[in-house]
């Protein structure tokens, strides 16, 4: 017989999310649950972007993935067995200057990272991809508003 207890930690993060759980918490929760290499990375990736956009609104999309916006989406966070992909939303209008961008490269509008177990992530250069996301989006959202 299941206890409470039991029945609480077998709900799904989709379940916590329609029952209003913020998704800074989901994101926590993501972040504790994968563990390992790839809870570390997430948790970093994270921490670069909070602290290149202290402005950012975390958000929880599509059934359990981390998305980080200012005036609209900067890029998600999804995890894979292999890999921790960062996906830009506008990234092939970005100049990447560090060639972080290794994923996605064929599309039109998206552009990702792709950070695999053992990789550096180079703070420096992500926090400026960052800003650069952000002030796109925030000039886009301003030409929008302008053009009403």
């Amino acid at each position: 017989m299941e206890t409470a207890v039991t029945m609480k930690k077998s709900r799904s993060a989709a379940t916590k999310a329609k029952e209003g759980t913020s998704p800074s918490r989901l994101i926590d929760g993501r972040i504790k649950e994968l563990g390992g290499w790839r809870g570390k990375t997430l948790a970093q990736v994270r921490a670069v972007i909070k602290d290149a956009c202290p402005d950012v609104v975390e958000e929880w999309k599509w059934r359990g993935v981390p998305v980080w916006e200012h005036d609209g989406i900067i890029c998600t966070g999804e995890t894979y067995k292999a890999v921790v992909k960062l996906t830009f939303a506008k990234g092939a209008a970005l100049k990447d200057p560090s060639s972080l961008f290794n994923s996605s490269l064929e599309g039109n509008v998206r552009r990702a990272i792709d950070i695999h177990e053992g990789e550096t992530i180079d703070d420096k250069a992500l926090k400026a991809l960052i800003r650069a996301a952000a002030a796109l989006n925030t000039s886009a959202a301003g030409t929008k508003s302008k053009k009403r």
